[in-house]
């Protein structure tokens, strides 16, 4: 919602007072620490001018969260489904901050289309492997904006070898050149790094305002307050093992460089 309004070039005291919402409202609802109501929702289209489409978009993704949260802690879904994709596409669509932290595997928002087919190859085919990886890659497109990404990944997902080394390779070096995104913090733990957390499972936390994590078969949506400040303090810890910058960058292209070496001693 602070895309639209910055769009609409109206600071958060005006579209307060057009929307008839105090301007604290508005700050809540931009953090993800309140979930608007309908009728707020539909207010605030009208004073941004946004199209019906994209009112659709908030007011489907506002009626999920509000599910979510008043029903149980944590919503499962069928891992990988491609409804599920476009539901995490919405959600990431209207976060301004995402944080993301993976231990196993490359996130979805940093995959190559080799990389994910790869990977998805395992569970899918044919048109449904096609529909998937579609999906996932379409979702990339939300890393052209003006949103904030803080993502960190271990060392150990890049040691992985999905697909092959040349998979792996250009994977490596798309990571490098995605740590260059003005909008984009790029993490990663290198495995002689000691540390004091164990490491269960991959997350992300879209604002203040949900936490997705996944299991084998299924993807939860957590949107209890209690739960994601949890998350959030728990991607604190980890981003503090992690290297960044020309370091980072530096790991994810020796990395390639050994992939390199595999495929020249397999010739």
């Amino acid at each position: 919602m602070r895309q639209l309004r910055r769009r609409a070039d109206l600071s958060g005291i005006e579209a307060a007072r057009r929307a008839g919402l105090s301007q604290a409202t508005i700050s809540r609802f931009e953090t993800g620490k309140r979930v608007p109501a309908e009728a707020d929702i539909r207010a605030l289209c009208e004073v941004y001018g946004a199209a019906a489409g994209t009112c659709r978009e908030l007011l489907t993704m506002a009626e999920e969260l509000r599910e979510g949260s008043t029903s149980v802690r944590a919503v499962l879904h069928r891992h990988g489904a491609p409804s599920m994709q476009a539901r995490i596409g919405r959600i990431e669509s209207i976060a301004a901050r995402v944080r993301s932290f993976h231990p196993a595997i490359v996130v979805g928002l940093l995959q190559t289309h080799d990389y994910a087919r790869a990977l998805l190859s395992g569970r899918f085919a044919g048109r449904e492997l096609d529909s998937m990886v579609a999906a996932r890659l379409a979702r990339q497109q939300i890393l052209d904006t003006d949103r904030e990404f803080h993502f960190v990944l271990t060392e150990g997902v890049l040691r992985w070898n999905v697909g092959s080394p040349q998979i792996m390779i250009g994977q490596a070096e798309h990571l490098a050149a995605a740590e260059e995104l003005p909008n984009v913090r790029l993490g990663i733990v290198p495995w002689t790094r000691s540390t004091n957390r164990p490491v269960l499972h991959a997350f992300q936390i879209y604002d203040e305002r949900a936490v997705m994590l996944s299991t084998e078969t299924s993807v939860a949506l957590i949107t209890d307050a209690r739960d994601v400040a949890d998350f959030a303090a728990r991607f604190d810890i980890y981003a503090g093992f992690a290297d960044y910058g020309d370091t980072a960058s530096a790991v994810f292209r020796r990395i390639a460089d050994e992939y390199r070496g595999i495929v020249k001693d397999s010739e």
